[in-house]
This record gives C-alpha cells, sequence and structure tokens, in this order.
C-alpha cells in the first residue's frame, strides 16, 4: 500500500459505516481525505480523531443528491491538498424498506437521487479533475442487489443497478485516459444499515444472524486495495468481497 502515500481522496457518506471506516484506512495509508456527508458534526469529529492521530483529514458538508455540494467537495481536496487522486462513492440509503405497491413515491424518489444520481454526481465533478491530471481512482460502493431481485428493497437493487453500468460506462470512456473506475461489492456489512433490514422482516437478507455480518473495515480495507495497481484487472467491474479468492486478494484471508 506504500504507493497510496501521498494521494488525496474524497469519501462520501463519511459520517459511519464503510465510508468512515475507508477514511481512517486511507489515512492511515498516507492519504489526505475529505470527509463528506449531510452530518458536519459527526464527519468533524471524525476528521479531529484522524488529525489528532498525525494524519491529515478536513470535514465538508455535503449532500450527494445536489451536484453543487459534490462539486464544492472535489474543489475543496483540490485547493487543500493539490489533487483528486482518489474517489470513493459512498453515500446510501436503504430506507424506506417496502413492496413496490406499499412503497412511498417520495422516498423512492429521494433513493434514487442519493444512490444513483449521487454517484453520477461523483463521476461527473471528479473526471474532468482526472482527465487534466492523467490519473485517478473512483470506487463506487455496489452491492450483490446490483444484480439480483430482492423484496421489498425495489429502490435499493435498482439503483445499484444503474451504478453497475454507471460504472462500466465510466471505465469505457475513462480507462484510456489514465482513470480507473470500479465497484465494490462487500456483502452483508455490520453498519446501521443492517439494523433496518432486520427491523424490515422482509426478504431473506433480513433474517440473517447478525454474526454473519462482516466488519466495515474489510470493506475499508479493500477499498484501499482497489486503489492500487495490484488491482488493475478489476476496472469496470464490481469487485466482490463476498469470495474466498476476493478475500485472499485484498489480504483479509491467508
Amino acid at each position: 500500500m506504500q504507493e497510496l502515500q501521498g494521494k488525496t481522496a474524497v469519501i462520501t457518506g463519511a459520517s459511519r459505516g464503510i465510508g468512515a471506516a475507508a477514511a481512517e484506512e486511507l489515512a492511515r495509508l498516507g492519504v489526505s481525505v475529505v470527509l463528506a456527508a449531510r452530518s458536519l458534526d459527526e464527519i468533524e469529529a471524525l476528521a479531529t480523531k484522524i488529525t489528532e492521530a498525525g494524519d491529515k483529514a478536513s470535514a465538508v458538508a455535503c449532500d450527494v443528491s445536489r451536484y453543487d455540494d459534490v462539486t464544492a467537495a472535489v474543489e475543496h481536496c483540490r485547493s487543500t491538498y493539490g489533487s483528486l487522486d482518489i474517489l470513493v462513492n459512498n453515500a446510501g440509503v436503504i430506507d424506506p424498506i417496502a413492496r413496490l405497491g406499499e412503497s412511498d413515491p417520495a422516498a423512492w424518489d429521494l433513493a434514487v437521487d442519493i444512490n444513483l444520481k449521487g454517484v453520477y454526481h461523483g463521476l461527473r465533478a471528479a473526471l474532468p479533475v482526472m482527465e487534466a491530471q492523467g490519473s485517478g481512482v473512483i470506487v463506487n460502493i455496489s452491492s450483490g442487489a446490483a444484480t439480483g431481485a430482492l423484496e421489498g428493497w425495489s429502490h435499493y437493487c435498482s439503483t445499484k443497478a444503474a451504478v453497475l453500468s454507471l460504472t462500466r460506462c465510466a471505465d469505457k470512456e475513462y480507462r484510456e485516459k489514465g482513470i480507473r473506475v470500479v465497484g465494490l461489492s462487500p456483502g452483508t456489512v455490520a453498519t446501521d444499515m443492517q439494523v433496518s433490514i432486520k427491523a424490515s422482516g422482509i426478504n431473506p437478507v433480513s433474517q440473517l444472524d447478525p454474526s454473519v455480518h462482516i466488519p466495515a473495515d474489510w470493506p475499508a480495507r479493500a477499498i484501499a486495495w482497489l486503489c492500487t495497481a495490484e488491482a488493475a484487472e478489476f476496472a469496470g467491474t464490481d469487485f466482490s468481497l463476498k469470495t474466498e479468492e476476493g478475500r485472499r486478494r485484498v489480504g483479509l484471508v491467508s
């Protein structure tokens, strides 16, 4: 991971879960991190924790459903740290879980704004900057839901499927410009999202024992690894952390 030393990154949804863990992991590896989330108090506290450990971090209030917020986070990274080398499109929601005929149209629309348009906003803001630099890595947090239908998750499955398509399109358009775009499908992770899933009682995922969920630092380590040259072969795909081989490549198992 030495090649990440001195790099810069913007991480969306960095207030908790995978985003927060990724921020700490990247910072530990020498990456200057910009924490972007709607919960400013939480990301400011995390940025303080990271800087007190001797690493570089700053916080920017950001609602990924607003393009101007995302461009502001990217510009903050450039002006504060000199470049934008990594973007982690992590922000996402699964609430409210409901069958299609019982779903709230406004809430369904909001999920699209965050889960899909938020990723597009990140790509749109970062790609021109990375193209001008001639390099960069974008990691889109995906899910097995991108390729499978789950009851009550129409908003989540649909948006994650669309994100996978964005990953493929961005790779096709920008690979030859030195930019790597890759998805990460982490499996079930022990985050706040699992609380909502469990409470819904809908579909097999809600019936899983909490002990099967992986800790957030596993996908955080996978994100860091995906930003290295060793992971170049996975550009334009969703890298799965659910397989033994995937976990071995990241270094989570021997």
